[in-house]
């Protein structure tokens, strides 16, 4: 399922992303998500690549499970916070009723979109109750590749919205923005916030 071009782009230029991600700084959408959350709740960062957001959520005392499907990703992630970061694909995603909070911040952009419903099918198996799938995603349609060979698909906000109820989300919060990628282009997305039914 996973698209190896894509992985091996991240492992070729973990430096070229981290210098991106570092000059962010604190992401407010994610210091919304962790209000919505408790002390000790568990989150599953899916698309971790150094795990800055899982070690945010950290800081803020919630337990966290990076996973990554690129290996470089993975070594940077736990040579900088010691934080458990593992190796994993979207289709490995195979928990039950295990985690408070999913944190998939464009990393199934990434996703073939024939495989997306299921993959939120699964999220949604993962999740316990009332539990929250923050996504991130691009805005836009079809299928490209980046300069670096990595694969992205596009949706407008209603598809996205579709996939989430289909797959048993009730969406709580939306926000649009645009923002500058690591290949070097401004392109608008979406952030969905969906709660488990």
């Amino acid at each position: 399922m996973a698209d190896q071009k894509t992985i091996d782009a991240y492992n070729g230029q973990v430096n070229t992303y981290l210098k991106m991600v570092d000059e962010l700084g604190v992401d407010p959408i994610l210091l919304r998500f962790i209000d919505r959350l408790k002390v000790n709740d568990y989150v599953l960062d899916l698309g971790c690549g150094p795990a800055l957001a899982s070690a945010a959520m950290r800081r803020k005392g919630l337990r966290v499970d990076p996973v990554d499907a690129a290996k470089a990703m993975v070594q940077l992630a736990n040579d900088k916070f010691d934080i458990a970061a593992r190796q994993a694909q979207f289709s490995d995603i195979d928990a039950t009723n295990t985690y408070h909070g999913v944190w998939a911040n464009f990393s199934l952009l990434h996703a073939q979109p024939q495989h997306l419903a299921a993959i939120l099918m699964a999220l949604h198996k993962a999740l316990r109750p009332k539990g929250f799938l923050h996504l991130g995603m691009k805005l836009g349609q079809g299928s490209k590749r980046d300069k670096y060979d990595r694969y992205y698909a596009y949706y407008s906000q209603a598809e996205l919205e579709h996939y989430l109820e289909n797959a048993g989300f009730s969406i709580v919060h939306s926000e649009l923005g645009e923002a500058l990628g690591m290949a070097g282009d401004m392109e608008p997305w979406v952030v969905l916030t969906g709660s488990a039914k």
